[in-house]
């Protein structure tokens, strides 16, 4: 596919605003909220008001995440999508800009910022979702930037496939992997994983993922130009991977015939991996994995009792696609299929519902949905301990009291 239309079509207003109304209030009692927009706006006839902003996880650099339960729009809006920094964000000036490509090529060049966007570009519609999202699910709790659900989004990205860059290069025999390399730097103080002094935020990509159509170099977001939280004036967009690969403030593409051990590759952005029997081995995160969020019920919230209640949620499987969602009323011991939405994108989610007759009689339940994806994989019921803090992708619980 060489472009896609932009999907910005609302889906059933009446159904989400029950959690939207509630959104507001549960979060604020664990974070401070930051809007881009009004606090709230006005948004329908019967007069409740939906939550127009974002989640605030760290300050200085920001860290923020979309509130979950609004859920409402297949494309998330630029002013919401969440944000993961490592370093203050750099300001670079677009004139100035200059992308280098080079190391184990023939032809190492330098792009500018104009010239770069003269080259025919591509279109794809994809999710990005830090590999910490749901973190805060996790037990013990964890030192890292604790997001709830809201790490995750989905957009239209209009930019140059990284493919070209790397023909006009002219890539060596033996090349194994392609480094992107962002303009931000500093010194990362995580607890326990103190760098080796300041450096930029760096991964690196299998030239055979590099070389990938839909990888691409993006200057627009959702049809507007890439906001500088976001990357501008050009980020790596790795449709299909957690989003630490798609490096922001992008400065240098570096192939290289040898893997990559740098610092946000081999010890952060890790998990476990059992070679040879019992034997652990860190590898790099990078595929996401198949998963389905609820955002409506959302978490705590008090639903009426004998009444007829949407449950509504997306879901995302990575280079895969969605293949089934079941729900659970019941804290797992009866599951049934949901209803999937029409649009089956690859890369990007697709939301899900099902209609829940409540319990007649006051009490507290468990909602959970469970995906599956087109190439078989089921999303795992419990927590793999091998993957530290990345890689969340359990069924989460969802506590609610019927009232």
């Amino acid at each position: 596919m060489n472009s896609q239309e932009p999907e910005r079509r609302r889906l059933g207003r009446r159904g989400f605003l029950r959690a939207a109304a509630t959104a507001p209030l549960m979060y604020a009692a664990a974070s401070s909220v930051r809007s881009a927009e009004p606090a709230a706006a006005p948004a329908d006839p019967d007069g409740m008001r939906t939550f127009s902003g974002v989640i605030t996880r760290q300050k200085n650099p920001d860290n923020v995440e979309f509130p979950f339960p609004t859920l409402n729009s297949f494309l998330t809006p630029n002013s919401q999508f969440y944000v993961r920094t490592h370093f203050a964000v750099p300001g670079i000036d677009a004139s100035k800009w200059k992308l280098t490509v080079e190391g184990h090529v023939d032809r190492p060049f330098e792009i500018g910022y104009d010239e770069l966007r003269r080259i025919e570009p591509r279109t794809v519609t994809s999710l990005l979702e830090c590999s910490g999202n749901g973190r805060v699910f996790l037990d013990p709790p964890q030192t890292s930037i604790r997001w709830e659900q809201g790490a995750v989004g989905n957009a239209e990205w209009t930019g140059v496939p990284l493919a070209q860059l790397l023909e006009r290069a002219g890539v060596k025999s033996g090349t194994v992997e392609v480094i992107l390399e962002g303009e931000d730097k500093g010194k990362f103080e995580a607890p326990h994983s103190p760098t080796p002094g300041e450096i930029h935020y760096a991964r690196s990509l299998p030239l055979k993922k590099a070389r990938e159509p839909e990888v691409l170099l993006a200057f627009r977001m959702n049809g507007e130009e890439l906001p500088p939280a976001h990357g501008h004036p050009i980020r790596a967009i790795i449709p299909g991977w957690y989003g630490m690969a798609s490096v922001k403030w992008l400065r240098r593409v570096i192939v290289t015939d040898r893997p990559f051990h740098g610092y946000f590759q081999t010890f952060a952005y890790a998990i476990w991996e059992r070679m040879h029997g019992e034997l652990p081995t860190l590898v790099p995160v990078t595929e996401i994995d198949v998963k389905a969020q609820i955002a409506q019920p959302a978490q705590h919230e008090v639903v009426p009792v004998g009444s007829d209640y949407r449950i509504f949620g997306a879901a995302w499987a990575g280079e895969a696609e969605i293949a089934k969602v079941e729900i659970s009323t019941d804290g797992g011991k009866r599951w049934e299929r949901a209803k999937l939405d029409d649009r089956s994108i690859r890369f990007a989610w697709r939301f899900f519902d099902h209609a829940w007759r409540t319990p007649s009689t006051p009490g507290r339940h468990t909602i959970m949905a469970r995906a599956s994806d087109a190439r078989g994989r089921i999303q795992p019921m419990e927590r793999d301990d091998d993957r530290r803090d990345a890689v969340i992708s359990h069924v989460q619980r969802i506590e609610v009291l019927v009232r």
